[in-house]
C-alpha cells in the first residue's frame, strides 16, 4: 500500500529542487476563522513564505489524499467546505480511509509533514493542557506528537486559554526542547510574554536550525517547539486579555462545552469580546512564525 500523498505542482518542484519548504496546517482554514477571511489569511501566509525566499505547504485530507501543498482552487474549496473533520493522530487514517474532507491540527500536521519530508512548520500556537485538566484529562495531542516527530514547530507559544504552568510541566516531562526566540519569558500567544521562564533561549534562526540537526545526528527523537513572540505593534498585553479569557471560560462551562468544541468556542468568544482585536492579533501572530519559519527552512537547507 502506497503512502497517499499528493503534492502540489509548487512543493513537487520544491522537493526535487531541495529548496527550503515551510508546512501549515488547515483547521486555522476550516475551524479558526470565517470565510472569507479564512482564504484571505491562508493566502497571505503561503505569499509571506514566498516573500522569505521558502515555498509554503498548506496541508489538508481531501478525497483519500493527504495533500502537501494545496492549489489555488482546493484552497478556495476548502475554505468554503461544510462538515469537515479536525484532524489529530487519532482519526488521520480513518478520515483519509473514509475519503471524507479533513483539516490538520498541529499534531496531523507534523506527521504529514514528516511524511512528506518536510521539517519546519509554521502555526499560531499549539494545544496544550486545558484548565481543569486534573479533573476532565482534557489535554491536546499536540503535547504528545512533539515528544515523537521530528518537525520544528514555529508558535507563539501555546494558546492563552490553556494551562500554561501544565503545559510546561508535561513538554519538560516528554523531553520537548521549548525555545523562546530573542527574550528569556515564554510567550503567551496573544501576548509577549506568560510569566513564565522560557526553558531555552535563541536568538536567530541559524541556532534553531543548528539545534534541528544536531537532535537528528544525536538519534533524539521528536521535535522542537520554537516559541515566538507576536510582534510589539499586534500585541494585546497579559493584563488585558486574561479577564477576557476568564469570561470565556467561564461560559463554556456554563453551557458544558468539551473535548474538540473547547478551543474553537472560546477563540469565538473572545473574538466577541475584544471587538475582533483578537483575530487582528492571531493574523499577525501567524504571519511573523511563518517568517521565522521560512528563515529555519533556508539555514536547514544550506
Amino acid at each position: 500500500m502506497t503512502l497517499p500523498l499528493s503534492f502540489s505542482a509548487e512543493v513537487a518542484k520544491a522537493l526535487a529542487a531541495k529548496h527550503p519548504i515551510v508546512a501549515l496546517e488547515s483547521t486555522i482554514i476550516t475551524h479558526g476563522m470565517p470565510w472569507p477571511q479564512n482564504v484571505e489569511t491562508a493566502r497571505a501566509v503561503e505569499a509571506e513564505v514566498r516573500a522569505c525566499g521558502a515555498v509554503p505547504a498548506t496541508i489538508a485530507i481531501m478525497h483519500g489524499q493527504i495533500h502537501i501543498g494545496l492549489e489555488a482552487d482546493q484552497l478556495e474549496a476548502l475554505g468554503r467546505a461544510q462538515d469537515v473533520m479536525k484532524l489529530s493522530r487519532a482519526d488521520l487514517a480513518a478520515c483519509l480511509a473514509m475519503r471524507r474532507t479533513g483539516a490538520t491540527t498541529v499534531a496531523a500536521t507534523m506527521i504529514c509533514a514528516q511524511l512528506a519530508g518536510i521539517s519546519v512548520f509554521a502555526t499560531g500556537g499549539i494545544g496544550g493542557v486545558h484548565r481543569g485538566a486534573e479533573n476532565s484529562f482534557d489535554m491536546s495531542a499536540d503535547l504528545q506528537e512533539l515528544s515523537q516527530t521530528a518537525v520544528t514547530v514555529v508558535a507563539a507559544g501555546a494558546k492563552a486559554i490553556l494551562d500554561l504552568p501544565k503545559t510546561m510541566e508535561v513538554l519538560e516531562t516528554l523531553g520537548v526542547p521549548v525555545i523562546a526566540v530573542g527574550q528569556d519569558d515564554l510567550p503567551a500567544f496573544w501576548s509577549r510574554t506568560s510569566g513564565l521562564s522560557a526553558p531555552l533561549r535563541m536568538d536567530s534562526a541559524a541556532e534553531i536550525a543548528a539545534a534541528h540537526k544536531m537532535r537528528s545526528v544525536l538519534g533524539i527523537k521528536g521535535g522542537q517547539l520554537v516559541a515566538n513572540p507576536i510582534p510589539v505593534e499586534a500585541e494585546i498585553p497579559r493584563d488585558q486579555i486574561q479577564p477576557v479569557i476568564e469570561a470565556a471560560l467561564a461560559e463554556a462551562a456554563a453551557q458544558s462545552v468539551s473535548a474538540k468544541d473547547v478551543t474553537p468556542f472560546l477563540l469565538g468568544r473572545i473574538f466577541e469580546h475584544t471587538q475582533g482585536r483578537s483575530l487582528d492579533a492571531n493574523i499577525a501572530l501567524v504571519l511573523n512564525n511563518a517568517r521565522l519559519a521560512s528563515q529555519i527552512a533556508i539555514e536547514l537547507a544550506k
